[in-house]
């Protein structure tokens, strides 16, 4: 994968965050290079294993992260609608955390202002994706997620 290509993927994902963020009144996401380079090499590691899982919170900092597995070569578009269609499982009358809409929460979170993404393929052809968002969303103290995570606005 060129450079390019990485460039361009990792601008797709943003604009997806962005303009799903923008339905929810969070203010935009900023790319970010060091962000991105951690996350691109995370996806490396997890291609080289071929096992997803969330890396240790001490080698991201204070950083929030989702992951995407694919079989195939994922497009950014593609991997931010998955993420963000567990919207349908999000109750906004009693926010907080759970496991099936934790990669919308981390999107959405009003109080992320960055955002670093990284992308490695396999050798079977399968693709593995990382994001990374700082600060971290999805803080599960009282009060954060009706603060962060807000109701879509059409």
């Amino acid at each position: 994968m060129g450079k390019s290509a990485s460039k361009q993927f990792s601008e797709e994902v943003l604009r997806s965050h962005n303009e799903y963020r923008r339905k929810h009144q969070a203010p935009p996401l900023k790319l970010s290079s060091k962000l991105s380079r951690d996350a691109t090499r995370y996806a490396e590691s997890l291609a080289s294993t071929r096992i997803l899982k969330h890396s240790v919170e001490s080698s991201r900092g204070s950083c929030g992260e989702n992951l995407a597995w694919a079989s195939y070569d994922q497009p950014g578009k593609d991997v931010a609608d998955r993420w963000y269609d567990e919207v349908q499982q999000y109750n906004f009358n009693r926010p907080g955390f759970s496991s099936g809409t934790g990669h919308f929460t981390a999107m959405v979170w009003k109080g992320s202002k960055k955002l670093g993404v990284g992308k490695a393929s396999a050798p079977d052809g399968s693709s593995f994706v990382v994001a990374r968002y700082f600060p971290a969303g999805n803080i599960t103290n009282q009060g954060h997620f009706d603060n962060n995570v807000l109701p879509p606005k059409d």
